[in-house]
């Protein structure tokens, strides 16, 4: 986890909330800084969870009043990305109803990796080889881990 990971993220999520009202029914920290140990690049991954897509209009206008962009769901259904403020950490900052179903992966996955260190370990590493080969090429590296997460996701489902 990055050293100023986990204090970021709850200031995020206390000002997120504070805009949001009960709208943010939750705010997940996901990502690869939210499992203790793994290998991480320093920036925060957070789930705003709002009750439904037609809450998504209120959202977005509150999230701008504090500085955030709305940049679409960049070819994820239901998963909504801002730009952050710049004068914030670098962090990514997502909206999605509370029934979305990448919601429920990037949870499952999360909380996969925190109860299996191994699978984590495993992970962290392939996420190095892919860093070293894609460089700042987010697509690329993103694309590239999706058979990994989609195994681990898989065997989480047959164990449960």
């Amino acid at each position: 986890m990055t050293q100023h990971g986990p204090m970021f993220f709850l200031r995020s999520e206390m000002r997120s909330r504070s805009h949001l009202g009960r709208t943010a029914l939750e705010i997940e920290h996901i990502g690869s800084t939210s499992v203790a140990g793994l290998a991480a690049k320093p920036i925060i991954d957070m789930d705003v969870v709002i009750p439904t897509e037609a809450d998504l209009s209120f959202a977005i206008s509150k999230l701008s009043k504090i500085g955030y962009t709305y940049e679409g769901e960049r070819g994820i259904d239901g998963r909504h990305a801002f730009t952050q403020p710049s004068r914030l950490p670098a962090h990514h900052l997502y909206v999605c109803a509370a029934a979305n179903p990448e919601l429920g992966r990037h949870i499952a996955f999360r909380d996969y990796l925190r109860a299996n260190p191994d699978v984590a370990k495993t992970y962290g590493l392939l996420k190095k080889r892919l860093a070293d080969r894609f460089g700042s090429g987010r697509e690329g590296y993103s694309n590239a881990k999706t058979a990994f997460i989609a195994e681990a996701l898989s065997k989480r489902s047959r164990n449960s």
